[in-house]
């Protein structure tokens, strides 16, 4: 198969598949997802985002039951009923259930959908493009719900500009991005927002304030400001599918480029570490 489609344990091709109309996800976004990446059907830190999923749903009080064994196992195979396995995105998510539109929860089961598709890594030598944009979202971006439209419409404008994300800041405190978490390097330090009900805990996240203090780089878990963005040593963003990628321009304006050695330092560690779990090279598999 080209791509994968899985919903309570009917498969097919993701363009064949459909859900009920008053599954929870149609009226209220009453869910939550995580999602990764597969190299040659090795589904990458899948234990992390399995933490993440299940701490989401528990959050919302969706009575998920599927042990997260089971849910490796299924997810696992239906990777691995995808032909072509250089590079796949691999998503899924559970919504409360399926019943008549009403607020309170519905009695039964909640739903399970996956799908697996074609879709390379971001190559960790290309740059990108942000524009800034105020953080209207809920206070629970902890969890990774389906109420994405503050995302959704950020990088639209973030298209529209001609630029790849659009980084969110409440006031002049910088939180994420649209789809990633951003952190900056500065006087030899690797800053990134503390963990709060602001941000999403990213997988890439963990893993690079982790790298950072294993290969000697000072780690500072404090909020930054805009201004601090701006003027920061170095800029990156970070996300399953983005492990470690410079920002070179934020509204128009250069940023960044005063610490190529230490970028270098880090993204290299991102790389060896993405290589050793997957056993596979990774420029063969971005883009």
């Amino acid at each position: 198969m080209k791509n994968l489609g899985y919903y309570n344990g009917k498969t097919g091709p993701v363009e064949e598949m459909t859900i009920p109309m008053n599954d929870r996800s149609t009226y209220f976004g009453d869910g939550v997802y995580d999602a990764t990446y597969a190299v040659n059907h090795v589904i990458y830190k899948i234990d992390d985002h399995l933490d993440r999923f299940y701490n989401s749903f528990r959050k919302l009080r969706i009575p998920f039951r599927m042990p997260r064994e089971k849910l490796a196992e299924t997810l696992q195979e239906c990777v691995d009923r995808v032909d072509d396995g250089k590079s796949l995105f691999v998503y899924w998510q559970t919504t409360r259930g399926t019943g008549m539109r009403n607020h309170v929860f519905p009695e039964g089961d909640p739903n399970l959908l996956i799908t697996v598709s074609p879709s390379p890594l971001r190559a960790i030598g290309r740059k990108f493009k942000l524009i800034t944009e105020e953080d209207t979202r809920f206070y629970h971006c902890d969890i990774k719900t389906l109420n994405l439209i503050p995302s959704v419409m950020a990088a639209q404008k973030a298209k529209e500009a001609g630029c790849d994300e659009a980084v969110f800041h409440r006031g002049f405190v910088v939180t994420e991005c649209a789809h990633s978490n951003i952190s900056i390097l500065k006087d030899g330090a690797f800053r990134t927002a503390p963990l709060s009900n602001l941000i999403l805990p990213g997988t890439a996240r963990k893993h690079l304030v982790a790298l950072a203090k294993a290969n000697g780089i000072p780690v500072d878990e404090t909020a930054f400001t805009v201004d601090e963005l701006m003027d920061a040593d170095e800029v990156v963003i970070h996300s399953s599918g983005t492990l470690c990628n410079a920002v070179t321009e934020i509204d128009g304006k250069p940023v960044g480029g005063k610490a190529p050695k230490l970028l270098k330092r880090l993204q290299d560690a991102v790389v060896k570490e993405f290589e050793d779990y997957t056993k596979v090279k990774f420029a063969d598999y971005a883009e």
